[in-house]
């Protein structure tokens, strides 16, 4: 089972595209969002569709992991629904001078900016949804 268990690692604008392709439309419920400051760590766990297998009737869940982040700031989130189940819609970032701006877009115009010294990013899958 595990031969269909995805893991990619991003550490450029390629590889970012790639994770952003993969998790487009990943279903994320807003206690499955995480910022773990000490370890500069941002977590979302997320359901995805594989389509990078072409296996377009397979969910999976996944971790899609974000470190050396520094700063988190959020947009129309409401942290009190935690059940509240977000569909990212992709993944984008912009270089500043001296580190970089993640921009995880949801819909309903909800948004997550990272601040991040370097673009480091895994998606790995968990389990397969059945």
């Amino acid at each position: 089972m595990s031969k269909y268990l995805a893991k990619i690692i991003a550490s450029d604008q390629d590889g970012l595209q790639m994770i952003s392709a993969c998790t487009s439309g990943a279903k994320v419920k807003v206690s499955n969002i995480k910022y773990l400051k000490s370890n500069k760590v941002f977590l979302l766990s997320i359901e995805r569709t594989k389509i990078e297998t072409n296996q377009e009737d397979k969910k999976v869940n996944s971790i899609c992991r974000f470190d050396f982040v520094d700063r988190v700031k959020s947009k129309n989130i409401n942290q009190s629904n935690k059940e509240e189940i977000l569909e990212l819609i992709g993944i984008d970032y912009l270089k500043n001078s001296d580190d970089y701006e993640i921009n995880l877009i949801f819909n309903n115009n909800i948004h997550i900016v990272l601040n991040v010294e370097a673009l480091e990013i895994r998606l790995e899958d968990q389990s397969e949804i059945k």
